[in-house]
């Protein structure tokens, strides 16, 4: 397990995506609205796949992971109940061009541009389409890779799920729409996770500020979607706000009973096709 040397000097370090909606959930404690103790807080800017490798090494303190990378990780962190991004009848979605694939099952055997390994995207993807060769690319990077015919299709998150057609691509399906028709649950693909090691009082005092930090961003919302604004690639304000809303919803605030089943759901499919090892009793701080 990591030891808690930084939080001891003093600083927390919080990793998030560079992201609209990871930003806006951020922007208290950006601000300095909000306060954790005497702690001075740290952004530690990645994209997802880097921030699921660091956490497995426990390399950070508090940290946004994909869902997917959670049983990988039980050891040393728990997962706070708030900061999950879940998609309410949405999610991850495949894209592709017009002369391309023309459905989800003919995906199969088909290049398909993956965010990472870890994902929760690449995971319910699994759960979901014919088998498929995956490639892995920066998220951002997966619409140029399919305009630009270096794979017959792209698993798209984070904005890139209302810019795609921006780039002259299409859209094949929506993973979070086959989860939902499938499970009635929302689909959980980020959550925020806080190392154990920090003590379970301090853990609860994060895990609080951070829900602090997400309330200020909804009193503050034109603020803090100025603030998001600036890791929207491709976004103009009102779609910043449309994707910030899409993943910073009830779930967020305080995931509660249905949240964390769908969790379990997730985990309990996932082991069951031999994707991720199986995960105990999920445990909320």
């Amino acid at each position: 397990m990591g030891d808690a040397t930084t939080s001891a000097a003093g600083i927390l370090r919080f990793g998030h995506s560079p992201d609209p909606d990871d930003a806006f959930m951020f922007f208290g404690l950006a601000r300095g609205a909000v306060r954790i103790r005497d702690f001075r807080v740290e952004h530690a800017l990645h994209d997802i796949q880097t921030l699921n490798e660091m956490a497995m090494s426990g390399a950070i303190e508090i940290t946004a992971i994909s869902a997917h990378a959670y049983p990988s990780v039980a050891d040393r962190y728990w997962i706070m109940r708030c900061g999950a991004s879940m998609g309410i009848g949405y999610g991850p979605i495949l894209v592709a061009r017009p002369e391309g694939p023309a459905s989800l099952d003919a995906l199969a055997g088909t290049r398909v541009a993956i965010p990472g390994p870890l994902t929760t995207a690449y995971l319910v993807a699994q759960l979901y389409l014919p088998p498929f060769e995956a490639v892995v690319h920066p998220f951002d990077d997966i619409p140029r890779a399919v305009a630009e015919r270096e794979v017959d299709a792209g698993l798209v998150i984070h904005e890139g799920q209302i810019t795609y057609a921006d780039q002259g691509l299409f859209k094949l399906g929506d993973l979070g729409e086959a989860w939902l028709a499938d499970t009635g649950l929302p689909l959980p693909l980020g959550l925020d996770v806080v190392r154990k090691d920090l003590g379970r009082e301090l853990a609860t005092e994060i895990s609080r500020g951070l829900a602090e930090s997400i309330r200020y961003a909804f009193d503050h919302e034109d603020e803090a979607v100025a603030y998001a604004l600036d890791y929207g690639r491709g976004l103009d304000t009102e779609r910043a706000r449309t994707f910030v809303k899409m993943y910073v919803n009830e779930y967020t605030r305080d995931m509660g009973a249905e949240g964390r089943r769908a969790l379990e759901v997730l985990f309990e499919r996932g082991a069951a096709a031999g994707l991720i090892e199986p995960v105990a009793a999920i445990e909320l701080v």
